[in-house]
């Protein structure tokens, strides 16, 4: 994510990035750090205690990718569906293949055996996870557009920029980002090209190399503009 802290850093901005237990490569990957994705925006709300307990934090925004992009609209207020989640789950709904969990569907269910009170469980998916001290959202090719109600997205009243990648087939534009961008009031976005692929704004070689170095300007001019 350098390509997104520099800029953010050189911009004056002081950053954190956060590791979610159960999806980094420090230490390494559970089914539930790719499908309990509502554990994401408690994870920041955590971060952001622990750094005021620190110092004064001034005007707080949140930049995400990929699922960061869905946990930087839950801190706005966007909430999952449940009964979407179970319907994914189950396999009603297709989960499309994770690139880096491959058959992370099928180890969550071994884990967690789908009965009533697993689903029970997914309620915690639902709750407001919004934190007050948001006041602006950065999202990048974000995912879970599919999960979240838009009667949630359209309560979202801090200002979000939206980018996204026309080639992108692991959170394509329909399922994914359109949700965001229809019901979000406040929402703005653009495509950062129609040949841009998910895999360019973290591959060692991307196809396009200038797609995440302009995004990362474009976070640090839209954060400047709403938080000053």
């Amino acid at each position: 994510m350098e390509w997104l802290v520099r800029p953010l850093h050189e911009a004056g901005f002081r950053v954190v990035a956060l590791d979610h237990h159960g999806n980094n490569h420090v230490d390494g990957y559970q089914p539930e750090g790719f499908l309990h994705i509502w554990e994401r925006p408690r994870d920041v709300s955590f971060a952001l205690d622990a750094l005021a307990r620190e110092q004064l934090l001034g005007p707080v925004g949140v930049a995400g990718f990929s699922l960061g992009g869905y946990t930087a609209a839950a801190l706005a207020g966007a909430r999952v569906d449940p009964q979407t989640l179970w319907a994914v789950l189950t396999g009603a709904v297709p989960l499309p293949e994770i690139p880096e969990f491959p058959g992370a569907l099928e180890a969550l269910r071994k884990k967690y055996p789908l009965e009533e009170s697993s689903r029970s469980a997914l309620d915690a998916a639902a709750a407001d996870l919004s934190d007050p001290r948001v006041r602006a959202v950065f999202q990048v090719a974000p995912g879970g557009g599919g999960l979240v109600t838009s009667e949630s997205l359209a309560s979202v009243r801090v200002p979000v920029g939206v980018r996204w990648g026309g080639a992108d087939t692991v959170n394509p534009y329909d399922v994914d980002i359109r949700p965001y961008l229809e019901h979000i009031p406040t929402a703005t976005g653009c495509s950062v090209g129609s040949h841009v692929r998910h895999d360019d704004f973290f591959a060692p070689e991307p196809a396009d190399p200038t797609a995440r170095v302009r995004v990362g300007r474009e976070a640090a001019a839209f954060f400047q503009q709403h938080l000053g």
